[in-house]
């Protein structure tokens, strides 16, 4: 342990712990920007300096330790003047019209410069000027960039993909796409981890609000919205709500006051994906020797792309299933466009996820199989659509909870943790050893594949035959999975992936905290919402049953081939900039 002191209070910490961190531990807040813990600890900003006794110079305190009998002043007039001019320099190079910045109010800079009451810039202003491709889902604004370089270190550290790099040098130096390419070059999985560890507005999700307000002006269209699983988790957060109060029944309530006409739950497809997942697993099982293992789930547009652009001679060990989101929107422009006795290019189907990749899967026109447009019309982040809900004025803590329209709207507990990494393999066994057995198992069988953990594995016995499986989830460690497999280290017979560290839960359409990492919180909503559920299997679940037995016959049958199933090989990887 060492003694310090700092701003007169007497401490004991760790040895090698840092002046940031002694301070965070004993309640003294030092202001910071660039700094991500075990991530970005370069000193870049120079916003979180620190005054120590017996040394002339300030230093950082994100990344210089503690020694004994250290006194450090973290507010001196020094420190404040010297903060305060940081700050103003990184303004000067920063478009500070936060009025118009979808970070407005939740901006890290915009926090520590009302903080040091500055009220003005006194230097020039100098903002980078560049193109951005038109219509990508991922949005970079080089004038709000304050070179923090959060995006890079993300990227390479836990994604693995070296999208972003430094150019230029000297007083030109900018953050930009890596090797001198356009985004639409590079392999960008569109996971959105830039974007939710950038500390202001230089990233963001491309913002398709304006759409969805259009189509629910627009008498003429029928607007069918649904909500993904780890939606329900995070909905809240921007808004002030607590987990407990920030209820999906409270979002459908939201929404139906926003003028939704049905709001249905992404979780029905989820039940759905598993029967058509689950099923394909075990038709490749049984025969197995003809067959190539692992076989990887197809949620994850992200994930999916990643393959395609690293590991494309891999593509054919993906499952074929769509994602619960394009399933719901090739259900709802068929099955239900019947039920509801009108012609499917009237229904307008809105998806909010907790994804950007999704915003770019909508697009892909292999996917749209329904015969009526895209299948799904518009995905919204988690963001996005607090953002709506703002701008029409709904005040949540007024509204009491509704149900969902039905049948669209029933779900199963193994649905709601499709949300989580590993939540998918969980829902999956659980139906896979029900169609193999004829028994359910306990719902909690196969709960070794749940935890933050970035790669997990589990052997189970599934009516005498061992099933080894893999989960992971964040790039980086899908890399390493992949690798592995490739080089014969390890084998296994199904394997789920995430592109987001934590899966959904963490996703990049979800709400910023900055600094926090919320996925394990949120995950342990869904995995109650799942315990309290009167159905935990996907095949208990009424309306897909009668959907089956009314509308698609059975799991892989020719209608459910067409409408649930897809080829990822021809998924186009630049459909969005070349359609604006």
């Amino acid at each position: 342990m060492v003694n310090i002191v700092i701003d007169n209070k007497k401490i004991k910490v760790s040895e090698g712990t840092t002046i940031l961190d002694a301070a965070k531990s004993n309640s003294i807040p030092i202001p910071n920007l660039c700094y991500l813990k075990e991530l970005n600890e370069i000193g870049a900003c120079r916003v979180c300096v620190v005054e120590i006794e017996g040394i002339n110079r300030l230093v950082t305190a994100c990344n210089n330790v503690v020694e004994e009998g250290m006194v450090i002043y973290t507010n001196s007039p020094k420190v404040r003047e010297t903060r305060r001019i940081n700050v103003e320099l990184i303004l000067s190079q920063h478009d500070a019209r936060c009025a118009a910045c979808v970070r407005s109010g939740n901006c890290s800079l915009q926090t520590i410069a009302n903080d040091l009451g500055i009220l003005d810039i006194p230097y020039e202003e100098d903002l980078p000027h560049a193109e951005w491709t038109k219509g990508f889902p991922l949005v970079r604004n080089y004038e709000k960039c304050i070179k923090c370089m959060r995006c890079i270190q993300v990227c390479d550290k836990i994604q693995g993909l070296n999208i972003w790099d430094l150019s230029n040098t000297g007083s030109r130096t900018n953050v930009d796409v890596s090797l001198n390419r356009r985004i639409e070059e590079s392999d960008c999985s569109l996971c959105g981890q830039c974007i939710t560890h950038c500390p202001v507005g230089a990233l963001h999700e491309r913002d398709d609000t304006q759409k969805v307000f259009e189509a629910l002006a627009d008498e003429d269209k029928i607007t069918v919205v649904q909500i993904a699983p780890a939606v329900r988790a995070a909905w809240g957060e921007e808004l002030g709500l607590s987990r407990d109060f920030a209820t999906v029944n409270r979002l459908v309530s939201t929404l139906r006051r926003m003028g939704f006409d049905y709001i249905f739950d992404t979780n029905f497809t989820a039940d759905l994906t598993i029967m058509e997942e689950g099923s394909e697993f075990l038709e490749k099982l049984k025969n197995k020797e003809n067959e190539k293992f692992p076989m990887f789930t197809s949620c994850c547009p992200g994930w999916i792309r990643f393959m395609k652009t690293q590991y494309p001679d891999m593509v054919d060990q993906l499952s074929t299933a769509k994602s619960p989101q394009q399933m719901f929107g090739a259900i709802a422009k068929s099955y239900y466009a019947e039920l509801l006795n009108v012609d499917p290019s009237r229904i307008f189907c809105v998806s909010i996820m907790p994804c950007t990749a999704k915003k770019y899967e909508c697009d892909v026109s292999v996917l749209n199989d329904a015969g009526a447009g895209q299948d799904v019309d518009v995905v919204l982040t988690t963001r996005e659509v607090v953002r709506m809900i703002r701008a029409e004025h709904i005040v949540p803590e007024t509204l009491e909870e509704e149900e969902f329209d039905t049948p669209l709207g029933i779900s199963s507990g193994a649905a709601v943790i499709f949300g989580a990494t590993g939540g998918v393999m969980e829902a999956a066994l659980r139906t896979a050893y029900y169609l193999v057995t004829n028994e359910n198992p306990d719902p909690d069988a196969f709960k070794e594949v749940r935890g933050k953990k970035g790669w997990k594995e589990a052997i189970f016995d599934l009516d005498g035959n061992k099933i080894r499986v893999a989960v992971a989830s964040g790039l980086g460690n899908t890399r390493r999975l992949i690798e592995a497999i490739r080089n014969g280290e390890v084998e296994y017979d199904f394997v789920e992936i995430m592109a987001c560290p934590g899966g959904c839960a963490g996703g990049g359409g979800q709400p910023i905290k900055d600094g926090v990492e919320l996925a394990e919180e949120r995950a342990e909503v869904l995995y109650g919402l799942d315990k309290i559920n009167n159905i935990r299997f996907s095949h208990e679940n009424p309306a897909i049953i009668k959907c089956y037995e009314d509308y698609l016959g059975k799991p892989l049958s020719h209608r459910s081939h067409k409408l649930l199933h897809t080829d990822q090989r021809k998924w186009e990887l630049d459909t969005l900039f070349k359609k604006i």
